[in-house]
C-alpha cells in the first residue's frame, strides 16, 4: 500500500493542508501515524478527489464499532466475494457492494 503525507494529499486534492486535516478529524479520510507523520492511503484519492463512497463507508464502519486502524485493515483486506479488496471496489465505482458488506458487519 502506498501512503501520502497530508501535504501530498492536499496537493492531489488541490485544497489547503488544513482542509485535509479537517477531513481526517471528520473521518472523511482516514490517516495513520507512522514515524510521527500522519499518512493517508494513496488509494483514497483518485482523479483529484476522495474516492466516491469512502466517506459514507467510513461512517458505516464507525457505526459498526470499528476503530480507525480496524477500518483501514478491513478496507484493504482481500474479499473473495467482491473480488479484491473493498478499496479496489470503491476505486471501480462498486461502492454499494462495499457498503452492503460493511452494514452486514454491524449485525
Amino acid at each position: 500500500m502506498d501512503w501520502l503525507t497530508l501535504p501530498d494529499a492536499a496537493e492531489l486534492l488541490r485544497i489547503p493542508v488544513t482542509r485535509v486535516r479537517q477531513m481526517v478529524r471528520e473521518r472523511t479520510l482516514l490517516a495513520r501515524r507512522e514515524d510521527g507523520v500522519l499518512r493517508i492511503p494513496a488509494e483514497f484519492i483518485q482523479d483529484g478527489a476522495v474516492v466516491k463512497g469512502l466517506p459514507g463507508l467510513l461512517v458505516v464502519l464507525a457505526d459498526a464499532g470499528f476503530t480507525d486502524d480496524e477500518a483501514l485493515e478491513w478496507i484493504f483486506r482481500e474479499d473473495p466475494t467482491l473480488p479484491g479488496t473493498p478499496a479496489q471496489a470503491l476505486a471501480e465505482n462498486r461502492g454499494k457492494e462495499v457498503k452492503r458488506r460493511a452494514q452486514a458487519l454491524a449485525f
